[in-house]
Protein backbone atom coordinates (compact mmCIF):
# COMPACT_ATOMS: atom_id res chain seq x y z
CA UNK A 1 0.00 0.00 0.00
CA UNK A 2 1.26 3.70 -1.23
CA UNK A 3 2.46 5.41 2.33
CA UNK A 4 2.70 8.65 0.14
CA UNK A 5 0.25 11.00 -1.08
CA UNK A 6 1.53 13.23 -3.94
CA UNK A 7 -0.26 16.57 -5.31
CA UNK A 8 0.96 18.51 -8.50
CA UNK A 9 0.97 21.91 -7.17
CA UNK A 10 0.58 24.50 -10.47
CA UNK A 11 2.62 27.52 -8.12
CA UNK A 12 4.37 27.07 -5.07
CA UNK A 13 5.91 29.84 -2.96
CA UNK A 14 8.12 27.87 -0.21
CA UNK A 15 9.00 30.60 1.71
CA UNK A 16 11.94 30.82 1.12
CA UNK A 17 11.97 33.90 0.10
CA UNK A 18 12.98 32.35 -3.53
CA UNK A 19 11.13 32.40 -7.02
CA UNK A 20 7.90 30.66 -7.93
CA UNK A 21 7.98 27.04 -8.39
CA UNK A 22 5.88 26.01 -11.37
CA UNK A 23 4.00 22.71 -11.95
CA UNK A 24 5.88 21.31 -8.64
CA UNK A 25 4.73 17.66 -7.63
CA UNK A 26 4.98 17.72 -3.55
CA UNK A 27 5.09 14.32 -2.02
CA UNK A 28 3.61 14.12 1.59
CA UNK A 29 3.89 11.01 4.36
CA UNK A 30 2.97 11.30 7.31
CA UNK A 31 1.88 14.80 7.94
CA UNK A 32 5.61 16.05 6.15
CA UNK A 33 6.79 17.23 2.67
CA UNK A 34 8.48 14.21 1.29
CA UNK A 35 10.13 15.20 -1.77
CA UNK A 36 9.34 18.87 -3.85
CA UNK A 37 10.25 18.78 -7.48
CA UNK A 38 9.08 17.12 -11.23
CA UNK A 39 8.12 14.25 -12.27
CA UNK A 40 8.17 13.11 -16.19
CA UNK A 41 4.94 11.06 -17.26
CA UNK A 42 5.71 7.42 -16.00
CA UNK A 43 5.28 8.87 -12.79
CA UNK A 44 2.01 9.58 -12.99
CA UNK A 45 0.96 6.37 -14.36
CA UNK A 46 1.97 4.43 -11.66
CA UNK A 47 0.28 6.66 -9.16
CA UNK A 48 -2.50 8.76 -8.12
CA UNK A 49 -2.03 11.90 -8.13
CA UNK A 50 -3.96 15.08 -6.59
CA UNK A 51 -4.75 18.12 -9.14
CA UNK A 52 -3.71 21.50 -7.64
CA UNK A 53 -2.73 22.77 -11.00
CA UNK A 54 -4.61 25.37 -10.80
CA UNK A 55 -3.67 26.74 -7.40
CA UNK A 56 -1.11 28.84 -5.40
CA UNK A 57 0.51 27.33 -2.40
CA UNK A 58 2.44 29.04 0.45
CA UNK A 59 3.17 28.01 3.68
CA UNK A 60 0.53 28.63 6.39
CA UNK A 61 1.02 32.03 7.91
CA UNK A 62 2.17 33.51 11.46
CA UNK A 63 0.71 36.44 12.78
CA UNK A 64 3.23 37.58 15.09
CA UNK A 65 1.17 39.97 17.16
CA UNK A 66 -2.28 39.29 18.56
CA UNK A 67 -4.73 39.78 21.18
CA UNK A 68 -7.00 36.74 21.53
CA UNK A 69 -8.63 38.18 23.98
CA UNK A 70 -10.08 41.51 22.31
CA UNK A 71 -11.76 41.50 19.26
CA UNK A 72 -11.52 44.69 16.75
CA UNK A 73 -14.90 46.00 17.04
CA UNK A 74 -16.16 49.65 17.16
CA UNK A 75 -18.03 49.51 19.72
CA UNK A 76 -17.03 51.55 22.67
CA UNK A 77 -19.18 49.58 25.31
CA UNK A 78 -17.99 46.26 24.10
CA UNK A 79 -14.84 47.15 23.94
CA UNK A 80 -14.53 48.08 27.17
CA UNK A 81 -16.76 45.35 28.37
CA UNK A 82 -13.59 42.99 26.67
CA UNK A 83 -10.99 44.59 28.55
CA UNK A 84 -12.93 43.88 31.96
CA UNK A 85 -14.46 40.24 30.94
CA UNK A 86 -14.36 37.13 33.10
CA UNK A 87 -12.26 34.16 31.96
CA UNK A 88 -15.06 32.12 30.32
CA UNK A 89 -16.55 34.95 28.58
CA UNK A 90 -13.01 36.07 26.91
CA UNK A 91 -12.64 31.72 26.29
CA UNK A 92 -15.46 31.77 24.04
CA UNK A 93 -13.87 35.39 21.97
CA UNK A 94 -10.40 33.35 22.19
CA UNK A 95 -11.86 30.29 20.73
CA UNK A 96 -13.92 32.13 17.89
CA UNK A 97 -11.00 33.98 17.02
CA UNK A 98 -8.82 31.35 16.98
CA UNK A 99 -11.08 30.06 14.42
CA UNK A 100 -11.34 32.99 12.13
CA UNK A 101 -7.40 32.72 11.52
CA UNK A 102 -7.35 29.59 10.70
CA UNK A 103 -10.60 30.21 8.42
CA UNK A 104 -7.87 32.69 6.46
CA UNK A 105 -4.58 30.71 6.66
CA UNK A 106 -3.12 31.61 10.05
CA UNK A 107 -1.97 28.32 11.52
CA UNK A 108 0.20 30.32 14.45
CA UNK A 109 -0.12 33.41 16.23
CA UNK A 110 1.41 34.98 19.17
CA UNK A 111 -0.51 36.65 21.63
CA UNK A 112 0.68 39.98 23.11
CA UNK A 113 -1.22 39.99 26.43
CA UNK A 114 -4.15 41.20 28.13
CA UNK A 115 -5.55 42.43 31.52
CA UNK A 116 -6.16 39.31 33.22
CA UNK A 117 -3.35 37.12 31.03
CA UNK A 118 -7.12 35.20 29.92
CA UNK A 119 -5.33 33.95 26.57
CA UNK A 120 -2.41 32.17 28.17
CA UNK A 121 -4.98 30.37 30.69
CA UNK A 122 -6.67 29.48 27.72
CA UNK A 123 -3.35 27.84 26.22
CA UNK A 124 -2.64 25.56 29.40
CA UNK A 125 -6.64 25.03 30.12
CA UNK A 126 -8.54 24.40 27.34
CA UNK A 127 -5.83 24.07 24.56
CA UNK A 128 -3.47 21.43 26.12
CA UNK A 129 -6.60 18.89 26.63
CA UNK A 130 -8.02 20.37 23.34
CA UNK A 131 -5.51 21.73 20.70
CA UNK A 132 -6.44 23.72 18.23
CA UNK A 133 -4.72 23.76 14.57
CA UNK A 134 -3.49 27.19 15.34
CA UNK A 135 -0.22 27.25 17.36
CA UNK A 136 -0.61 29.75 20.15
CA UNK A 137 2.38 31.46 21.96
CA UNK A 138 1.00 33.83 24.62
CA UNK A 139 3.32 36.45 26.80
CA UNK A 140 0.14 36.33 29.50
CA UNK A 141 0.41 39.84 30.60
CA UNK A 142 2.51 42.68 29.07
CA UNK A 143 4.67 44.74 31.59
CA UNK A 144 4.74 48.31 32.08
CA UNK A 145 5.77 50.79 34.30
CA UNK A 146 3.18 52.43 36.78
CA UNK A 147 1.16 55.00 35.74
CA UNK A 148 2.42 54.47 32.31
CA UNK A 149 0.32 53.00 29.07
CA UNK A 150 -0.20 49.46 29.30
CA UNK A 151 -2.86 48.66 31.58
CA UNK A 152 -5.03 47.26 28.71
CA UNK A 153 -2.47 44.46 28.02
CA UNK A 154 -0.48 43.74 31.51
CA UNK A 155 0.59 45.42 34.61
CA UNK A 156 3.18 46.87 36.26
CA UNK A 157 6.44 45.62 38.77
CA UNK A 158 5.19 45.82 42.33
CA UNK A 159 6.86 49.16 44.71
CA UNK A 160 10.06 48.21 45.18
CA UNK A 161 10.74 45.26 42.73
CA UNK A 162 12.35 45.58 39.69
CA UNK A 163 11.35 44.72 36.25
CA UNK A 164 13.50 41.44 36.07
CA UNK A 165 12.25 40.68 39.63
CA UNK A 166 8.69 40.87 38.27
CA UNK A 167 9.39 39.12 34.91
CA UNK A 168 11.12 36.34 36.86
CA UNK A 169 8.33 35.93 39.57
CA UNK A 170 5.53 35.24 36.89
CA UNK A 171 7.77 34.22 33.82
CA UNK A 172 7.42 30.57 34.44
CA UNK A 173 4.12 29.94 32.78
CA UNK A 174 4.26 32.03 29.42
CA UNK A 175 5.90 31.29 26.23
CA UNK A 176 7.48 35.14 25.64
CA UNK A 177 7.91 38.15 28.07
CA UNK A 178 5.92 41.26 26.46
CA UNK A 179 7.70 44.98 27.76
CA UNK A 180 5.94 48.10 26.93
CA UNK A 181 8.37 50.34 26.65
CA UNK A 182 6.49 53.89 25.27
CA UNK A 183 3.07 54.94 24.78
CA UNK A 184 0.82 54.84 21.55
CA UNK A 185 0.86 56.44 18.52
CA UNK A 186 -0.53 60.02 18.89
CA UNK A 187 -3.46 60.76 16.98
CA UNK A 188 -3.72 64.45 17.23
CA UNK A 189 -0.22 65.53 16.73
CA UNK A 190 2.27 63.53 14.30
CA UNK A 191 5.74 62.06 14.91
CA UNK A 192 4.85 63.22 18.91
CA UNK A 193 7.13 60.74 20.59
CA UNK A 194 6.99 59.24 24.55
CA UNK A 195 9.83 58.68 26.77
CA UNK A 196 10.82 55.04 27.37
CA UNK A 197 8.83 53.59 30.66
CA UNK A 198 12.06 52.08 31.30
CA UNK A 199 15.57 53.07 32.18
CA UNK A 200 18.55 51.12 29.81
CA UNK A 201 19.68 49.39 32.79
CA UNK A 202 16.39 48.41 33.63
CA UNK A 203 16.13 46.96 30.14
CA UNK A 204 19.10 45.49 30.09
CA UNK A 205 18.39 43.00 33.29
CA UNK A 206 15.11 42.45 31.91
CA UNK A 207 16.18 40.49 28.99
CA UNK A 208 19.15 39.07 30.35
CA UNK A 209 16.95 37.70 33.16
CA UNK A 210 14.46 36.76 30.26
CA UNK A 211 16.93 35.11 28.14
CA UNK A 212 18.06 33.10 31.00
CA UNK A 213 15.08 31.69 31.42
CA UNK A 214 15.23 30.63 28.17
CA UNK A 215 12.33 32.97 26.54
CA UNK A 216 12.66 35.66 23.73
CA UNK A 217 11.29 39.14 25.14
CA UNK A 218 8.65 41.26 22.81
CA UNK A 219 9.07 44.99 22.97
CA UNK A 220 6.21 47.42 22.40
CA UNK A 221 8.12 51.07 21.40
CA UNK A 222 7.51 54.05 19.21
CA UNK A 223 10.13 56.67 18.90
CA UNK A 224 13.72 56.99 19.04
CA UNK A 225 14.95 56.33 22.25
CA UNK A 226 12.40 53.93 23.36
CA UNK A 227 13.17 51.72 20.74
CA UNK A 228 16.65 52.72 20.60
CA UNK A 229 16.72 51.49 24.35
CA UNK A 230 15.21 48.10 23.86
CA UNK A 231 17.74 46.81 20.40
CA UNK A 232 20.22 47.84 22.80
CA UNK A 233 19.14 45.77 25.28
CA UNK A 234 19.08 42.98 23.46
CA UNK A 235 15.43 42.45 22.81
CA UNK A 236 13.96 40.33 20.38
CA UNK A 237 11.63 41.79 18.52
CA UNK A 238 10.49 45.16 18.49
CA UNK A 239 6.57 45.85 17.67
CA UNK A 240 5.19 48.28 16.13
CA UNK A 241 8.26 50.77 16.03
CA UNK A 242 6.41 53.95 14.44
CA UNK A 243 8.40 56.77 14.03
CA UNK A 244 12.21 54.54 15.02
CA UNK A 245 14.15 56.55 12.42
CA UNK A 246 17.11 55.44 10.23
CA UNK A 247 19.67 55.21 13.12
CA UNK A 248 17.47 52.33 14.97
CA UNK A 249 17.10 50.06 11.91
CA UNK A 250 20.57 50.59 10.64
CA UNK A 251 21.02 48.97 14.47
CA UNK A 252 18.29 46.08 14.23
CA UNK A 253 19.96 45.19 10.53
CA UNK A 254 23.33 45.00 12.37
CA UNK A 255 22.13 43.13 15.30
CA UNK A 256 18.59 41.33 13.21
CA UNK A 257 16.36 42.35 15.47
CA UNK A 258 12.98 41.58 14.32
CA UNK A 259 10.42 43.69 13.48
CA UNK A 260 7.13 43.71 13.57
CA UNK A 261 5.39 47.04 12.31
CA UNK A 262 1.74 46.60 12.60
CA UNK A 263 1.43 49.27 9.95
CA UNK A 264 -2.85 47.81 8.94
CA UNK A 265 -3.25 49.47 12.54
CA UNK A 266 -3.06 52.79 11.15
CA UNK A 267 -5.01 51.95 8.18
CA UNK A 268 -7.81 50.80 10.26
CA UNK A 269 -7.71 53.97 12.40
CA UNK A 270 -7.66 56.24 9.09
CA UNK A 271 -10.95 54.51 8.26
CA UNK A 272 -12.83 53.98 11.74
CA UNK A 273 -12.21 57.68 13.03
CA UNK A 274 -12.94 59.12 8.73
CA UNK A 275 -15.61 61.51 10.72
CA UNK A 276 -12.82 63.11 13.15
CA UNK A 277 -10.80 64.65 10.20
CA UNK A 278 -8.03 65.54 12.94
CA UNK A 279 -7.50 62.10 14.09
CA UNK A 280 -8.09 60.65 10.35
CA UNK A 281 -5.42 62.57 8.80
CA UNK A 282 -2.97 61.56 11.08
CA UNK A 283 -3.53 58.15 11.27
CA UNK A 284 -2.76 58.64 7.34
CA UNK A 285 0.37 60.22 7.79
CA UNK A 286 1.04 57.63 10.19
CA UNK A 287 0.68 54.83 7.69
CA UNK A 288 2.42 56.38 5.24
CA UNK A 289 5.75 57.63 6.74
CA UNK A 290 5.80 53.57 8.72
CA UNK A 291 5.59 52.35 4.84
CA UNK A 292 8.86 54.31 4.57
CA UNK A 293 10.26 53.14 7.14
CA UNK A 294 9.17 49.70 5.74
CA UNK A 295 10.89 50.64 2.70
CA UNK A 296 13.62 51.45 4.34
CA UNK A 297 14.48 48.51 6.21
CA UNK A 298 13.80 46.18 3.45
CA UNK A 299 16.99 48.20 1.51
CA UNK A 300 18.87 47.64 4.92
CA UNK A 301 18.31 44.21 5.86
CA UNK A 302 16.05 44.52 8.78
CA UNK A 303 14.44 41.27 9.37
CA UNK A 304 10.51 41.86 9.06
CA UNK A 305 7.67 40.13 10.42
CA UNK A 306 3.92 40.03 9.63
CA UNK A 307 1.91 41.07 13.08
CA UNK A 308 -1.87 42.67 13.04
CA UNK A 309 -2.06 43.40 16.13
CA UNK A 310 -5.52 42.45 15.80
CA UNK A 311 -7.76 42.66 18.59
CA UNK A 312 -6.86 47.07 17.68
CA UNK A 313 -9.87 49.08 16.69
CA UNK A 314 -10.88 48.03 13.12
CA UNK A 315 -8.51 45.32 13.11
CA UNK A 316 -9.76 41.90 12.55
CA UNK A 317 -8.43 38.59 13.95
CA UNK A 318 -7.81 36.05 10.20
CA UNK A 319 -8.94 39.41 7.83
CA UNK A 320 -6.45 41.39 9.01
CA UNK A 321 -3.47 39.38 7.66
CA UNK A 322 -4.05 39.81 4.48
CA UNK A 323 -4.23 43.46 4.60
CA UNK A 324 -1.26 43.74 6.83
CA UNK A 325 0.53 41.51 3.93
CA UNK A 326 -0.63 43.69 1.09
CA UNK A 327 0.56 46.75 3.02
CA UNK A 328 4.37 45.37 2.47
CA UNK A 329 3.89 44.47 -1.00
CA UNK A 330 2.91 48.57 -1.24
CA UNK A 331 6.18 49.02 0.46
CA UNK A 332 8.43 47.59 -2.27
CA UNK A 333 8.83 44.08 -0.92
CA UNK A 334 8.89 41.10 -3.52
CA UNK A 335 5.91 39.00 -2.93
CA UNK A 336 8.52 36.04 -1.99
CA UNK A 337 9.77 38.63 0.46
CA UNK A 338 6.47 38.95 2.04
CA UNK A 339 5.55 35.22 1.81
CA UNK A 340 8.99 34.67 3.79
CA UNK A 341 8.43 37.68 6.01
CA UNK A 342 4.67 35.65 7.28
CA UNK A 343 5.96 32.04 7.20
CA UNK A 344 9.88 31.76 7.81
CA UNK A 345 10.22 34.58 9.68
CA UNK A 346 7.60 34.31 11.65
CA UNK A 347 7.76 30.87 12.32
CA UNK A 348 11.65 30.73 13.38
CA UNK A 349 10.28 33.92 15.75
CA UNK A 350 7.98 32.19 17.76
CA UNK A 351 9.78 28.81 17.88
CA UNK A 352 6.60 27.09 15.96
CA UNK A 353 9.04 25.49 13.08
CA UNK A 354 7.87 21.85 13.44
CA UNK A 355 4.63 23.48 13.16
CA UNK A 356 4.73 25.54 9.62
CA UNK A 357 7.04 27.89 7.88
CA UNK A 358 9.04 26.51 5.07
CA UNK A 359 7.55 24.01 2.59
CA UNK A 360 10.64 21.95 2.13
CA UNK A 361 11.71 18.08 2.49
CA UNK A 362 11.34 17.19 6.04
CA UNK A 363 9.34 19.86 7.27
CA UNK A 364 5.79 19.96 8.20
CA UNK A 365 2.91 19.78 5.52
CA UNK A 366 1.54 23.03 6.74
CA UNK A 367 0.11 24.85 3.75
CA UNK A 368 -2.70 27.43 2.72
CA UNK A 369 -4.24 27.09 -1.70
CA UNK A 370 -5.53 29.59 -3.34
CA UNK A 371 -7.22 29.35 -6.84
CA UNK A 372 -5.02 30.74 -9.58
CA UNK A 373 -1.59 32.11 -9.76
CA UNK A 374 0.43 34.24 -7.63
CA UNK A 375 -1.25 37.26 -8.78
CA UNK A 376 -4.61 36.52 -7.53
CA UNK A 377 -2.79 35.32 -3.99
CA UNK A 378 -3.64 38.60 -2.12
CA UNK A 379 -7.63 38.35 -3.28
CA UNK A 380 -7.57 34.66 -2.88
CA UNK A 381 -6.46 35.09 0.85
CA UNK A 382 -9.55 36.53 1.63
CA UNK A 383 -11.37 32.95 1.30
CA UNK A 384 -8.66 30.32 0.78
CA UNK A 385 -9.43 27.29 -1.17
CA UNK A 386 -8.01 24.75 1.24
CA UNK A 387 -5.75 25.06 4.72
CA UNK A 388 -4.01 22.07 5.64
CA UNK A 389 -1.61 21.59 8.97
CA UNK A 390 0.67 18.75 9.43
CA UNK A 391 -1.02 16.79 6.26
CA UNK A 392 -4.63 17.43 7.76
CA UNK A 393 -7.46 19.57 6.18
CA UNK A 394 -8.61 21.78 8.80
CA UNK A 395 -10.59 24.04 6.70
CA UNK A 396 -11.76 24.59 2.71
CA UNK A 397 -13.09 21.70 0.83
CA UNK A 398 -11.63 18.00 1.29
CA UNK A 399 -13.73 16.93 -1.92
CA UNK A 400 -10.97 19.21 -3.51
CA UNK A 401 -8.16 16.57 -2.80
CA UNK A 402 -10.11 14.30 -4.26
CA UNK A 403 -9.76 15.70 -7.70
CA UNK A 404 -6.89 12.84 -9.24
CA UNK A 405 -4.55 13.01 -12.59
CA UNK A 406 -4.21 9.06 -12.23
CA UNK A 407 -5.07 6.31 -10.12
CA UNK A 408 -7.95 5.49 -7.95
CA UNK A 409 -8.37 6.40 -4.21
CA UNK A 410 -8.58 2.73 -3.39
CA UNK A 411 -5.10 2.61 -4.61
CA UNK A 412 -4.04 5.65 -2.69
CA UNK A 413 -3.93 6.60 0.85
CA UNK A 414 -2.42 9.07 3.71
CA UNK A 415 -1.02 6.28 6.81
Amino acid sequence: MDQFRHMLIGWLLDGSGGPVRRETLMTLSKGRVASLGKQGPEYFKQREVEDLKSCTLVPGFVDAHVHLALSGTEDAGEREAQRKASLESSSTRIRDHLKEHIRHGVVAVRDGGDKDGHALVYKHRVLAKSPSPVAVKAAGQGWHASGRYGNLIGGSPQTGETLAQALARRGAENDFVKIVNSGLNSLTCFGAETASQFALEALVEAVKKAHGLGKKVMVHANGRIPVGWAVEAGCDSIEHGFFMGRENLEKMAERQTVWIPTVFTMAAYAEKLAGRSRESEVAKRNLDHQLDQIRLARRLGVPVGVGTDSGSLGVHHGQAFCKELQLLLTAGFTLEEAVQSATARGAALLGVEDHTGMLAPGKPATFVAVRGGPERLMEGLKSPRLVVVKGEVVDGGKDFLSQRLRGSKEEFRQD
